[in-house]
């Protein structure tokens, strides 16, 4: 079937329901951000490949809503479609809530699957609905209704994380939560987001494309626990080790009968960002709910010492490969090969695998040469890509999954000669990275609240970007993670305070459609920073180890202090790294490390 016929059959099924409105959002059962084939049903429907957006499907309408980062790749995937692109978050654009309030007539009815949308969105949902007299349905899975041949669930094996990598136990990480759920006044609690379920049951799997994470249910009581997942991923002596901790094997799709059997009385934690409508719905009226965030989300974003030292040594080993890798980019192209951004990838998977402990990549390699690095979340295919040239830009972002931590970093590279324009954009991306870098902040401030640090650079220069400045990450689990970040403020949006033992990304970027792209991006952790009369204060540590290409800067518009930082993150870069790589490679090495301060006269270093 194609797009346009499918949208046929789907807009068949709504007549049939009686419904005049289909959403098709980008989620699983377990609100995922990256989805397993079975419930990529907006992209089956839509053909857009990107990770976020929202299909809607009306009698005479289809519209793809998506944000800044996918307007040029949704433009060209729905192209001849019939879908419209709908640009999200755009000044006086509406979001598809408000569109479909305001362009159905009242008593219409809209059909979302109610295992595509949280308590908490469905709740939004109706009440925006309710309040223009539409009508809202979310036990109507139209697009399943019409998906002949959808994917099965992932029947991957599912592993223990290794002892010597985990730095806790199974048994320890249930008794916090119980303790958790103690304070919280209940007797039950079900986790359904797969990184929380991966953490707590120190377990991995491989049912997610780069995230090591498995298709699962947890439901927890105050002695025992039940791990619902599909049959024949667990093996019998993984069995017996989760039986040891008090936690029992029932079917994937067991879980909704498990939550009609709740004994009335009995008091389940749950959060309503993070539980399926669907799921909810079978909890018994009896059965009160305490509404509130995992508490092992928190949990899991604070790493403990053991894992961050886990975590510094695979960035040892990331940095490694990552210089092996550049460099041969770097020779080849000036030994005249012919490469494309495919050939990048290739090249830095290649490395990484060279490495201990290297079990994938964290996400799809970006690699974008000149105009496409202006792209944010650009990818590129054997049908669409481009050779790479002996001048301009090359923004490369990519990722390692490694037993000992995850790795998430963005170098861009000049392939040789570049304009004022490239190196002017470079140089200011770098002083929003050094300046967040930098921060020293009291204790209790928020993502949100630093978010400006990074931009303040660009915003000096009347330019910005599109997206947020960092996320968090996870041990050896998904390379997006909360509950922080540093963002702008999100109107109603709760400030999670940033903790030692976080990790975020910092990731400022610029953007010129057609021409190029910038973004630097490290992984750092907070620390602490010392108390003063004023209080507690934190601070960033930097993790990541990579050379930033010093041939694209515009010394002219780095200070003083901003030198130093560099100089000094390329000597901790060089002696971390150094060891680690021989010959030639060690040699671009040291050239790339090598200090730029001498470079400048003191007299002119200062920041127009």
């Amino acid at each position: 079937m194609t797009v346009s016929q499918r949208l046929v059959a789907l807009r068949a099924a709504l007549a049939a329901a009686g419904a005049d409105a289909c959403i098709v959002p980008s989620a699983d059962p377990h609100l995922s951000e990256y989805l397993t084939p079975r419930w990529q049903a907006r992209e089956w429907l839509s053909g857009f490949t990107g990770s976020a957006g929202t299909l809607v499907v009306g009698a005479g309408f289809a519209g793809l809503w998506t944000d800044s980062r996918y307007f040029e790749q949704a433009e060209r995937e729905l192209a001849g479609s019939g879908i419209a692109l709908m640009r999200q978050r755009v000044p006086h654009s509406a979001e598809h809530v408000a569109w479909l309030a305001e362009h159905l007539p009242a008593k219409a009815l809209v059909a979302v699957a109610g295992d595509s949308i949280s308590i908490a969105q469905a709740r939004a949902l109706e009440h925006a609905l309710a309040a223009r007299a539409i009508g809202l349905r979310l036990d109507l899975d139209l697009p399943a209704s019409i998906w002949n041949g959808r994917p099965a669930l992932p029947d991957g094996p599912i592993r223990a994380h290794p002892a010597a990598f985990a730095c806790a136990s199974r048994g320890e990480r249930l008794t916090d939560l119980r303790a958790s759920m103690r304070a919280a006044g209940a007797t039950h609690h079900l986790v359904s987001s797969l990184d929380d379920i991966a953490w707590l049951t120190l377990l991995r799997g491989s049912d997610v494309e780069y995230n090591p994470v498995f298709c699962a249910h947890l439901l927890l009581g105050e002695t025992a626990a039940t791990l619902f997942v599909p049959p024949g991923k667990i093996d019998g002596a993984l069995a017996a080790a989760l039986g040891k901790d008090g936690m029992q094997l029932a079917e994937y799709a067991a879980v909704n009968a498990a939550l009609a059997a709740l004994p009335a009385g009995a008091r389940l934690l749950l959060d309503p960002a993070r539980i399926a409508a669907a799921l909810a719905a079978a909890i018994p009226a009896a059965v009160a709910r305490i509404e509130q965030a995992n508490p092992s989300t928190a949990s899991k974003a604070r790493k403990s010492s053991g894992e961050l030292d886990h975590w510094r040594e695979t960035m040892r080993r990331d940095g490694a490969a990552l210089v092996r890798g550049f460099h041969q980019i770097d020779a080849r192209l000036r030994d005249g090969a012919r490469l494309s951004e495919l050939d990048v990838d290739a090249i830095l998977t290649g490395e990484r695998s060279r490495e201990t402990d290297f079990v994938g990549p964290s996400f799809a390699t970006i690699a974008g040469y000149g105009a496409n690095g202006a792209l944010p979340h650009y990818r590129a295919t054997h049908d669409h890509h481009s050779m790479l040239a002996a001048r301009g830009l090359l923004l490369v972002d990519s990722g390692g999954q490694y037993l000992g931590g995850t790795t998430d970093i963005t170098r861009v590279w000049a392939l040789g000669p570049t304009t004022a324009e490239e190196r002017a954009d470079f140089t200011r991306v770098l002083k929003g990275l050094i300046a967040l870098s930098r921060a020293s902040f009291p204790a209790g401030a928020s993502g949100p609240q630093l978010a400006a640090l990074a931009r303040a650079p660009l915003w000096a220069a009347s330019a910005d970007y599109g997206h947020g400045t960092g996320h968090g990450v996870g041990y050896f689990l998904n390379v997006h993670e909360g509950p922080h970040g540093i963002r702008p403020p999100a109107v109603g949006g709760a400030l999670v305070a940033l903790e030692p033992g976080m990790i975020s990304s910092i990731e400022p970027g610029l953007y010129r459609p057609g021409r190029h792209g910038v973004r630097h991006e490290n992984l750092v952790v907070v620390r602490d920073a010392g108390v003063s009369e004023f209080g507690r204060f934190l601070g960033f540590e930097t993790l990541t180890l990579c050379p930033v290409d010093t041939r694209a800067l515009e010394l002219g518009l780095l200070d003083a202090a901003e030198c130093d930082w560099l100089d000094a993150y390329h000597a901790a870069v060089l002696a971390a790294l150094s060891p680690r790589v021989t010959g030639a490679d060690r040699a671009w090495l040291e050239a790339r490390c090598a200090p730029i301060a001498p470079l400048r006269p003191s007299a002119s270093r200062s920041a127009p």
